[in-house]
């Protein structure tokens, strides 16, 4: 007898549902990543520092979420046990949480918020790793993506050297951790190219904002566009060492060269 349920030729197979958590995944890019994969029939969990984001998330996507601080690998051993306790297991962890700081060379820049910029990207992401590659080794397998960022490749932008600083950082740790990782467990990058938040768009001056607009509006895209192409490749190519860019080369160039013939909209309109 034929198998009804098999699909019929040429058809795509459903994909099967995973368990991702994601870290502040409250708001900006993680709040998007979260709704796609949620959309995509995934069940997600999310964190955020601020209780009442947390709560407006859970409500709005219906995931399981956790007020947690990356800087505490106590609080995100509390959300990785709180989504095994939930969903039974965890099989993609995404590292996303990121802050910046007002664009000021480092000699102006004041002491806490270069503290609190290295201690939320470096150090989260080396908490967020441990746990989940820890985690991930017990139950026999797992995926952990890291975020890039500006500072990733060593182009460097006056003003936001401590924040590329801790996004090299974050490259390479990840670049170590591919070859460390226990078997079964495996460990990429995710690009996201220029997204429009509150981490593209905040700091500038009136001047520095009209000068910067032109180039945003060429390369910056919104979470709606990035969110449910980048969620796709977090399952589809969870391998280690994978690499997944948004902004490759070729579309930088192609998007430079079309810019005469068409505005794509202004990144800091609201």
């Amino acid at each position: 007898m034929a198998d009804h349920h098999a699909p019929a030729t040429g058809e795509r197979a459903p994909r099967v549902a995973k368990t991702i958590v994601i870290t502040g995944g409250t708001r900006g890019l993680g709040f998007g990543l979260a709704r796609a994969l949620v959309e995509q029939g995934h069940r997600v969990a999310v964190c955020g520092t601020g209780a009442d984001r947390v709560s407006a998330a859970a409500a709005a996507l219906g995931v399981l979420a956790r007020v947690a601080d990356v800087t505490s690998r106590d609080q995100l051993q509390s959300l990785w046990d709180a989504a095994v306790d939930r969903y039974g297991r965890v099989d993609i962890w995404i590292n996303n949480a990121g802050v910046s700081h007002a664009r000021e060379p480092v000699w102006r820049l004041p002491a806490e918020q270069a503290r609190r910029v290295v201690d939320v990207n470096v150090l989260g992401v080396i908490n967020g790793s441990s746990v989940a590659i820890g985690g991930m080794a017990a139950q026999g397998g797992g995926h952990v993506w890291n975020m890039e960022g500006l500072g990733s490749d060593g182009r460097i932008v006056r003003g936001l050297g401590v924040y590329g600083a801790t996004k090299r950082a974050s490259t390479y740790l990840t670049d170590a951790l591919a070859k460390e990782v226990p078997g079964g467990v495996t460990v990429g990058l995710l690009s996201p190219g220029l997204v429009v938040t509150d981490l593209l768009t905040h700091g500038y001056s009136a001047a520095e904002r009209e000068r910067a607009a032109r180039m945003l509006s060429i390369l910056a895209d919104r979470v709606e566009t990035v969110a449910p192409w980048l969620a796709d490749k977090v399952i589809s190519r969870a391998r280690n060492g994978a690499h997944v860019r948004w902004l490759t080369p070729a579309k930088i160039a192609f998007r430079f060269a079309t810019a005469p013939f068409g505005r794509r909209g202004d990144v800091f309109a609201p």
